[in-house]
């Protein structure tokens, strides 16, 4: 009797737990497995809008810097909340191996300043089942500001979660970064200030427990850098600079810190606004603050991607979500010589063009079986159905395939390994065998290959 009311009393708590947004604990086993990828969160926009979906998109990687979207880079989960719409997304494992989603509660088109005193938040066993989207009042004592960009910590000597968000306080004329305290992510404290330099800041992530100490990131509108700073505790105001943090570009803002499952090191993404939709990457030591650019050609972003979040998850985390969302059914070709410029069509012209651009959907291509068969790809337009990349006196531009066999051949190419760098492609044409497909003045084109530059011109990154 008492051993069936135990088992009675613990089912009710998790019930309880469940109903609360805090589940149960995760299986033992898979609690045990060890992290072996990262799973990133983000919204997207691109120049003219058309690609703007204020909801949360997902994509893997297995190093943290090469990204594969899920669900063909569209949103697995929308808001349906609040305004119905989401910036800033912030996914974080919780003690008992479960996951919360946290969010900016704007739509698309919306004011970056009206006052909102609410974030979005969701919860998951397994970040593919989640919970009804809901409204968290974060900023309950502040009634005429926002409350933006919503991150999660752990605070130890308080027993709760911190949610630190940046917010205009009553009287205040400039940005600070706040924090509420919750335990269950169903009501939380009223607001205090966690860190105030005196001067506009936003976008926290405060990381806990390495070597000791507590670090904060942030965007310091001051200095225009990303700024680094520490603390022995996670206290409101404990927190003093530590490092001149870094910057490249005035614009970029949203420091995301991920620490690398293979090494000592950390990477420190940054969102850039100007140009929209480009992340800034650089790698380094977390505990000293010395951070080193990383070039883009040894990472890239999902398409249009805004506002990153990254998390480590288990190869079984991973393989549930490709299971469930799937991947894309088309890639971009990345130029190895120029990172930033992929290949597209622009009126049916074949070139390399550096994006952000719209349409954007003009660089994405499906990988099809050769048209003269196996053993050669052919490129088909996503966004022009049954158009295809072909040369037609050495260059190369988009047709619709005719049906004819010297269609196929001037449209099919080898792949091979990238005449450059091993670890890329290149492709060779089927009509002119000793010819490849190369970019030559961001024009694309098949030629011979005879130089250093020819080869690097003809080497591209196959990415997602």
């Amino acid at each position: 009797m008492f051993a069936r009311w135990i088992r009675r009393t613990a089912l009710i708590a998790a019930l309880v737990a469940v109903g609360a947004g805090v589940a149960a604990p995760t299986q033992k086993a898979e609690a045990a497995e060890a992290d072996a990828a990262y799973v990133m969160g983000y919204f997207t926009e691109s120049i003219s809008g058309a690609g703007n979906v204020n909801a949360l998109h997902l994509a893997v990687s297995d190093d943290g810097r090469k990204w594969e979207p899920l669900n063909d880079n569209n949103a697995v989960l929308t808001p349906t909340a609040g305004t119905k719409g989401i910036r800033d997304p912030f996914l974080y494992r919780l003690r008992d191996g479960r996951w919360v989603l946290l969010a900016t509660d704007i739509p698309v088109g919306g004011s970056f300043t009206k006052p909102n005193q609410y974030i979005h938040v969701w919860t998951s066993p397994d970040l593919v089942t989640w919970s009804p989207d809901r409204l968290l009042k974060v900023n309950g004592t502040n009634t005429g500001s926002y409350s933006w960009a919503p991150a999660v910590h752990w605070d130890a000597a308080r027993q709760a979660y911190g949610i630190t968000f940046s917010t205009v306080p009553p009287g205040f004329s400039h940005s600070v970064i706040a924090v509420s305290y919750t335990t269950d992510f169903v009501s939380a404290t009223d607001p205090t200030i966690f860190h105030d330099t005196g001067s506009g800041i936003i976008d926290s992530h405060v990381v806990t427990g390495g070597d000791g100490a507590n670090y904060l990131y942030y965007k310091d509108h001051a200095s225009g850098r990303l700024a680094g700073a520490r603390s022995a505790s996670v206290r409101p105001g404990s927190f003093a600079p530590y490092t001149d943090g870094v910057a490249d570009n005035p614009c970029t803002e949203a420091p995301t810190l991920v620490k690398s499952l293979t090494s000592p090191t950390w990477m420190l993404w940054g969102d850039t606004y100007c140009p929209n939709g480009r992340f800034d990457l650089w790698q380094g030591d977390l505990l000293s603050g010395r951070w080193n650019k990383v070039g883009r050609e040894a990472y890239t972003a999902p398409l249009n991607a805004k506002h990153n979040t990254v998390h480590p998850i288990t190869s079984a985390d991973r393989d549930r979500l490709v299971a469930r969302y799937g991947t894309t059914s088309w890639n971009l070709l990345k130029s190895a010589n120029y990172p930033g410029h992929y290949v597209r069509h622009a009126n049916l012209e074949g070139r390399i063009g550096e994006l952000p651009f719209d349409p954007y959907q003009d660089a994405q291509w499906r990988l099809r079986t050769g048209l003269t068969g196996v053993g050669a790809v052919s490129f088909e337009s996503v966004n022009y159905p049954g158009h295809y990349l072909r040369q037609q006196g050495f260059v190369v531009g988009l047709a619709r395939d005719d049906g004819t066999s010297g269609f196929a051949a001037d449209a099919s190419f080898q792949r091979v390994a990238g005449l450059a760098d091993a670890r890329r492609s290149s492709f060779r044409s089927v009509r002119y065998p000793t010819r490849y497909l190369r970019h030559s003045s961001f024009a694309l084109r098949v030629d011979e290959v005879t130089s250093a530059t020819d080869r690097a011109d003809a080497t591209f990154d196959v990415v997602h």
